[in-house]
């Protein structure tokens, strides 16, 4: 009796414990494993970082052994294990002399150091794997079909700790915990951090933080909230210009946290000149709004912002590095018109959707179809699948080109079933000029399995056959739908990143389940106002401009002073390199000469990247080769801020004689009604009495030098975070 109960038990654990196997003959004493390298060896490689990027998994190996990175091709990697390198890495008689147990709890001298200790569970595997002949298991062995993370979400206090657990369900039917074997990212380390067992810690900032779990090619999320430790039973009421502060509001009352005041008209006036149209308010227009005492004077400002040429400029600019204007591959002639088809799109107010299908699916002479540049920069169909995707919908599919995206669920098949749907685009020249043609598409093989993979929208099944007809129309209407899940997102949020100084989700063209958004329903409710205005680019812009939360101050109140992801104040933004340049170009009253150009031009109107200048390099301006927005850099470096410290040609702007400074000076004899013009001038603002006292006083002090105690001043101007920030 007693030996038939060790035998039950051997089953059961056979059954129910190992993920790999079934069991092959049971005795009284053991059941042995029958074991799949998939579901057993993969995730121990994968654990220890054996294959990432790092490691083992790069594109030429390490030390001549070279495995899949994140174990994309199991095939490969166990013709890596067992095959290669004469065969000393698996050896079966001898399993714990082989290279791959040796190096990996070393034994033996190994680069990575000791990744596998002596007597683990994962030692013991490996050893017990090689002892049963290596073997790589049948296509008919469960496989992992999915993940689930516990729990799914928690509020978390703050530094408190919370450990998840992963659980993958096997196409069997099965569940087991893979939490040891899994791997887990969190998307802010500063509000929440997660270790290799997967305990979550939360930070000391308020916010929401979400930590991936994967393992296998399969994802999972965990959400933490952590609200301040202070709380706030009386939570006030604020006043609600539009859905959007509504929204907001609610997730700042749950995370104990209180906005800031209303900003004043001088820094709404600031702001929205330079966020809407790259432009700085010159001292008249400062004055003027300053004066204005409508109450809807914000609302009329905006208003007139978007009628004005900047507005177009400044959007074209933006657009143009996104959808790669690039002259070196165009040409001057063929880059310029690819540039001008752009800023007139903004320009006229074109529907998002349509300036987008005009883009996807363009077709024709490029002298008819300018949009059609695109494909003359971007030449290769899994590119263009790429860069549209991540352009239009902010889903970065390139990594699926070779293995599965190790952060999302898209695979190698979802990869080339979008790139199957550029497959027919080609040129042909004729009398008069190239022309876009869409004909004889090749077909797409997946390269692994040499199969063909049909042409599929993402998140789409794939169909038993190519579609009929112009695929990149299809695409196209799929991409423009109102129900796409990603399209009036990633749009939005681009709008809101912009104009608040973070995305809803960050970064902003990232659209991944494994990175959700801060306020997933106001994300939501944006798309569904920009759907519902016909995709209406400036309506947009009117509404996140008209909500309380755009118009806050960016001085903090007790509670939110360590808050930056959850808009209860305006962020300090940097500005972007040509609005900053057009900036100090305008207030010293000295225009630029760029290379190429007519007098005149400003930064912000430099529709080609290659335009040589030091300044605009040297803060971030993009090269335009490729889609992502990491490409315009906003990190502050020493050589910024010595430049803007000792330039010789800033210096020249200033104290230029025909420059706006020297004017100011012999135009306004009384010290303060100089000083005066130089706030509005700078900041477009008045100054304080305390600040106004100061600078008349130097200015005083200096009689007989005016000129240059001026350009003092507005040297000091210059150098000053409220100049070089939007705020």
């Amino acid at each position: 009796m007693h030996n038939r109960l060790l035998v039950l038990l051997a089953v059961w654990m056979g059954v129910f414990m190992s993920p790999a196997h079934d069991v092959c003959q049971v005795s009284a004493d053991e059941s042995p494993r029958r074991f799949n390298f998939e579901n057993d060896i993969l995730p121990i490689l994968s654990r220890f970082g054996c294959n990432a990027s790092g490691c083992h998994g790069k594109a030429e190996g390490q030390n001549g052994f070279k495995l899949s990175v994140f174990g994309f091709d199991p095939p490969a990697d166990y013709a890596a294990l067992t095959q290669d390198g004469r065969g000393r890495r698996v050896v079966a008689a001898l399993p714990e002399r082989s290279l791959l147990i040796a190096k990996a709890s070393g034994q033996v001298p190994h680069g990575g150091g000791v990744r596998i200790p002596r007597g683990s569970d994962e030692y013991r595997t490996l050893r017990d794997w090689i002892a049963a002949g290596v073997p790589f298991g049948s296509p008919d062995d469960p496989h992992v079909v999915s993940i689930e993370v516990s729990p799914r979400e928690r509020q978390l206090a703050v530094k408190s700790q919370q450990p998840l657990v992963v659980t993958a369900q096997f196409s069997d039917g099965r569940h087991f915990d893979v939490t040891r074997h899994a791997r887990f990212q969190s998307n802010n380390e500063g509000l929440g951090s997660v270790d290799d067992a997967g305990v979550v810690t939360a930070g000391d900032i308020p916010g929401e933080v979400a930590v991936m779990a994967s393992y296998l090619g399969q994802v999972d999320v965990f959400r933490a909230l952590i609200p301040r430790s202070e709380r706030i039973d009386d939570y006030p009421t604020y006043p609600q210009y539009n859905f959007i502060d509504a929204l907001v509001d609610q997730k700042l009352r749950k995370l104990n946290v209180l906005p800031s005041d209303v900003a004043g008209d001088a820094d709404f006036l600031r702001r929205v000149f330079l966020d809407v149209i790259g432009t700085l308010p010159t001292a008249d227009e400062a004055c003027g709004y300053l004066s204005d005492d409508r109450p809807d004077r914000r609302a009329r400002l905006v208003e007139s912002l978007l009628e004005r040429n900047e507005f177009a400029d400044f959007w074209a600019l933006k657009w143009s590095d996104v959808l790669r204007v690039d002259r070196l591959a165009l040409g001057h002639k063929q880059a310029y018109a690819y540039y001008r088809w752009i800023r007139e799109s903004i320009a006229t107010n074109k529907p998002y959707d349509r300036f987008c299908r005009e883009i996807v699916a363009a077709e024709g002479p490029l002298s008819e179809a300018p949009a059609a540049a695109f494909y003359k920069v971007v030449t290769k169909p899994g590119d263009m699948a790429g860069t549209l995707s991540q352009a239009f919908l902010g889903v970065r599919i390139d990594c699926a080109q070779c293995h599965h995206h190790p952060f999302d669920r898209w695979s190698q098949t979802d990869y080339f079933g979008m790139q199957a749907f550029f497959t027919a685009v080609s040129f042909k020249g004729g009398p008069g000029g190239e022309s876009l043609l869409a004909a004889n598409p090749a077909t797409t093989v997946h390269p692994r399995t040499q199969q063909p993979v049909f042409a599929h929208a993402l998140g789409t099944p794939m169909p038993d056959a190519d579609p009929p007809g112009e695929r990149r129309r299809l695409l196209a209407e799929w991409m423009t739908a109102p129900e796409n899940p990603w399209f009036a997102r990633n749009f939005v949020n681009r709008v809101w990143g912009h104009f608040l100084g973070r995305g809803l989700v960050e970064p902003l063209d990232d659209f991944r389940s494994t990175n959700p958004p801060s306020n997933p329903e106001l994300l939501d409710a944006l798309a569904r106002s920009f759907a519902d205005s016909k995709f209406d680019f400036r309506q947009l812009i009117r509404t996140v401009a008209a909500s309380r939360v755009y118009q806050l101050s960016a001085t903090p109140n007790l509670t939110n002073d360590r808050d930056d992801q959850n808009y209860s104040r305006a962020l300090f933004k940097r500005l972007d390199a040509e609005v900053l340049f057009d900036a100090i170009c305008q207030t010293s009253g000295v225009p630029e000469k760029f290379a190429g150009t007519p007098a005149g031009y400003r930064a912000i109107q430099l529709w080609d990247s290659q335009t040589p200048h030091y300044f605009l390099k040297l803060f971030g301006r993009p090269t335009r080769v490729t889609a992502c927005e990491c490409e315009r850099t906003f990190e502050p470096s020493v050589a910024q801020v010595l430049h803007v410290l000792n330039s010789p040609e800033i210096h020249a702007k200033l104290t230029h004689a025909g420059g706006r400074v020297a004017h100011l000076a012999a135009t306004h004899a009384d010290n303060a009604a100089l000083v005066d013009e130089l706030y509005l001038t700078f900041f477009s603002r008045f100054p304080a009495d305390s600040e106004r006292q100061t600078a008349v006083s130097y200015l005083h002090r200096n009689e007989t030098m005016r000129r240059q105690a001026a350009e003092d001043l507005a040297w000091s101007m210059l150098n000053s975070k409220e100049f070089l920030f939007n705020h």
